[in-house]
């Protein structure tokens, strides 16, 4: 116990009103202090209730809690200090031969708890009265909180806490009607979400705090849209599971951020069907420095593999998340390989000294427009490279393969999307083979944050002051973050057979423009009034709509919600002739000849037609000159 003035006080009030508490007792049992009881008598009882209460008090905490702040379980605290005071205390009196009547036990005990109890409301009420006299100065600022559940209680506590005073909690709101009316820590609901507005009036608001665990996307957009209208700042709660296990204080309270704009319902992952698979493994991730590679292996290493192997061709990239691996995962064991997926005579060298169990397959080209520019950089990649790494996973007996792939696969239109889908036939190919190893695939579309998308780049225009630039009004994409992705691609590698491409749950498809829009809003601007938002056409190879399936497909349930397998109706029988052909137009650079092939073999019918009729004008072109 720390003797501070508040616990000097409040330890000498406890003697005395035990002191009390007994001569009441007598009193009311015998109407007075009665003639058998001499000095001797209470020189004798009065220090053994002292010192047992006491000791009792001092080892239950009880004066830790700040009272001002007591809640139930600091109730409980008493009375049961209090049932085990009266059970030593007679076992002492019993030592010592003073006999006291268990009825004046009683009395007693009944005393010494109303006491008590008195005096902490008496200094609660006292604290409150002199805040309310004292002003809002000295609060911090008033804050509405969203969510009266235990997420809620958490910031209220943590707030009433803050000796910096940095948040003073004035009401709750929730939807719940079970909840209208009640009190977390003195701080009452008094009313639904739909009520903000006229609360934030009425109670002077000046910030609103989301304390709602998988808050939806909807109740996140109106409230940064009612936010906006009243000039009041609005952050959200880190994860309630964060914040239970101590890792995470009301102090890092965040700003909205896009994710929460196109937030869904928490992954369900089946933990130890992915351990099975990962604990005590070899484990490769090639392309381990990009978005998506990287996130793997923070996620791998919760699975305490053997070995994580991180591949890359970017030698900074390798060494960021290397030193970020050892800065926060120091036992995870690692081993960083610069290298490129295209050197067929390293791959194998690699395998065959690494010895990898379970291989993650993501260094690939993924930028649209670049890849129609170098169509010949994206078949040596995305396809050989591909190629290389599942090759060697057969001559090296690897247990597990999963290929990273993307919708821009489905019907492509591009060279980018057609590449990735000849890797998902390749992969095909081998797993009908029936060899030792499971290859298998997993698509999805775009991931929030990842390197050259489109959310970091608004990010850098609303910074310059706009323009946002949009290609098309009426563009949309799929959208997930890439912890959620990762989760999903470990969760889809448990279970695989061989050959499945497992399709992710992507949600509802988000138009680019409504994000550009967002996105403004949420850096506390205007959209079309104080950043502007310019249409520059759709760029070469890209779609208006993605799709995760083509019409043919389909898609079969398994039993994770969120993660389906395409009915695959690929016809790959012509595989090592299609292989052989690329081979050859790889060894002349005959760019040409690749995109002849893949026109003719994998795009889909409308960019075939488009293409013929380019190059069609093109050669007449060349004719008029």
């Amino acid at each position: 116990m720390k003797f501070s003035r508040r616990n000097v006080f409040l330890f000498s009030s406890d003697l005395a009103i035990a002191a009390l508490a007994m001569l009441g007792a007598h009193f009311l049992k015998y109407d007075s202090l009665g003639t058998n009881f001499g000095l001797e008598y209470w020189s004798k009882l009065i220090p053994i209730i002292w010192v047992v209460n006491q000791a009792i008090f001092v080892a239950l905490g009880l004066y830790r809690p700040l009272w001002r702040y007591a809640n139930l379980r600091d109730v409980l605290k008493i009375v049961v200090g209090i049932g085990l005071s009266q059970g030593l205390t007679l076992a002492v009196l019993n030592i010592f031969s003073i006999k006291v009547s268990s009825s004046v036990l009683i009395i007693y005990s009944l005393l010494f708890m109303i006491g008590i109890a008195a005096l902490r409301l008496v200094f609660r009420f006292r604290c409150e009265v002199l805040e309310e006299l004292v002003g809002q100065k000295t609060r911090g600022k008033r804050v509405l909180i969203a969510g009266a559940g235990q997420a809620g209680a958490i910031v209220v506590g943590e707030m009433l806490r803050d000796t910096n005073h940095s948040y003073y909690p004035v009401v709750l709101v929730d939807d719940d009607p079970v909840k209208q009316a009640m009190e977390l820590n003195g701080v009452r609901v008094r009313g639904k979400l739909k009520d903000i507005p006229a609360l934030i009036g009425k109670y002077r608001i000046q910030e609103v705090i989301i304390a709602i665990p998988a808050v939806s996307k909807t109740i996140v957009q109106n409230l940064v849209k009612t936010c906006k209208e009243l000039n009041v700042m609005l952050r959200m709660v880190p994860g309630i599971s964060e914040m239970i296990n101590g890792r995470v204080s009301v102090s890092q309270l965040r700003e909205i951020r896009i994710e929460d704009l196109l937030g869904r319902e928490p992954i369900r992952m089946d933990l130890n069907d992915i351990s099975q698979y990962l604990q005590g493994k070899r484990i490769l991730v090639t392309g381990a420095g990009g978005s998506i590679g990287s996130e793997l292996v923070r996620q791998i290493s919760r699975f305490n593999p053997q070995l994580i192997i991180m591949m890359g061709r970017g030698e900074n990239t390798i060494y960021e998340i290397e030193q970020e691996m050892r800065d926060f995962h120091p036992n995870t064991s690692l081993y960083s390989v610069i290298g490129d997926v295209r050197d067929r005579e390293f791959v194998d060298q690699m395998f065959a000294e690494l010895r990898p169990q379970v291989v993650f397959h993501d260094a690939a080209h993924k930028h649209v427009p670049l890849m129609e520019a170098w169509p010949l950089e994206a078949i040596k990649n995305n396809v050989f490279g591909t190629h290389n790494i599942i090759s060697a996973c057969e001559s090296h007996n690897v247990e597990r393969f999963v290929l990273i792939s993307t919708d821009k696969a489905v019907n492509p239109s591009s060279i980018m999307g057609a590449t990735k889908r000849v890797a998902e036939l390749i992969m095909q190919s081998y797993a009908r083979r029936k060899k030792t190893t499971v290859y298998t695939a997993v698509r999805f579309g775009n991931v929030l944050g990842s390197r050259g998308s489109v959310v970091p780049r608004f990010k850098k225009q609303i910074a310059r002051g706009g323009p946002l630039t949009v290609t098309h009004p009426e563009m949309n994409r799929y959208f997930m973050t890439i912890p959620e992705a990762v989760q999903l691609v470990l969760q889809a590698g448990s279970m695989a057979q061989g050959g499945e491409i497992f399709v992710l749950d992507m949600g509802q498809p988000v138009k680019i423009m409504d994000l550009a829009e967002n996105m403004i809003r949420l850096s506390g601007y205007e959209p079309g009034k104080d950043i502007a938002i310019t249409i520059v056409g759709v760029r070469p190879g890209e779609k208006l709509y993605e799709e995760l399936l083509t019409d043919e497909e389909g898609t079969n349930a398994t039993c994770h919600s969120r993660i389906f397998i395409a009915k695959m109706p690929a016809d790959i029988s012509k595989l090592s002739e299609v292989q052989e052909h690329l081979s050859i137009c790889l060894q002349q650079e005959d760019a040409l000849g690749i995109l002849e092939f893949i026109e003719e073999m994998v795009l889909n019918e409308a960019v075939r037609s488009s293409r013929q009729a380019a190059d069609a004008n093109r050669e007449v072109a060349v004719a008029a000159d």
